[in-house]
């Protein structure tokens, strides 16, 4: 039987495991969000940074890449791997601070602080919004959140080399 593998954050540039195929297309009723803490791969413990996840939304699509994989032993290696990578995210939760009661979730200025001054063993978090931004428009898929993060955080880094 052959699995597939939907990719939609580092996976799309940073797959780690043997395929056969690898097709670019979508999934419904999800939005790719920066609301996930990363203390093992763009942050630390003490100072998480930030990496996507998927928010079911109605009527949304997030593009991605989907990996076939055909063999049982490259199925098996695939989803070891995977456990490792990704096992962070079955035990830990972050929780977002709101300053406005009425918000749900949280804003770009807040994301983008969080992910300027985190960094862990794969490399400052900025790193990982803009290898996913450019990821993305290499597949010729636009992003309105991942690229409002991105340009966000290129504005700040702008404003800290002018010193404006």
């Amino acid at each position: 039987m052959v699995m597939w593998v939907f990719g939609y954050g580092s996976l799309i540039w940073k797959t780690g495991f043997h395929y056969d195929e690898r097709v670019v297309g979508f999934i419904r009723g999800y939005r790719r969000v920066f609301y996930q803490g990363s203390t093992d791969h763009r942050g630390t413990p003490d100072f998480p940074g930030r990496t996507v996840t998927l928010q079911a939304f109605p009527g949304e699509l997030c593009w991605g890449v989907a990996y076939k994989i055909s063999r049982e032993e490259d199925q098996k290696n695939a989803l070891e791997y995977l456990e490792v990578r990704e096992k962070q995210y079955d035990s830990k939760v972050y929780l977002d601070f709101f300053t406005d009661p009425d918000s749900t979730t949280p804003t770009i200025n807040g994301v983008m602080v969080q992910i300027i001054h985190a960094g862990g063993p794969s490399g400052p978090n900025r790193d990982y919004v803009f290898h996913l931004e450019d990821a993305l428009n290499q597949l010729g898929c636009l992003d309105l959140h991942v690229r409002d993060v991105a340009n966000a955080v290129r504005k700040f880094l702008l404003e800290m080399k002018t010193g404006s």
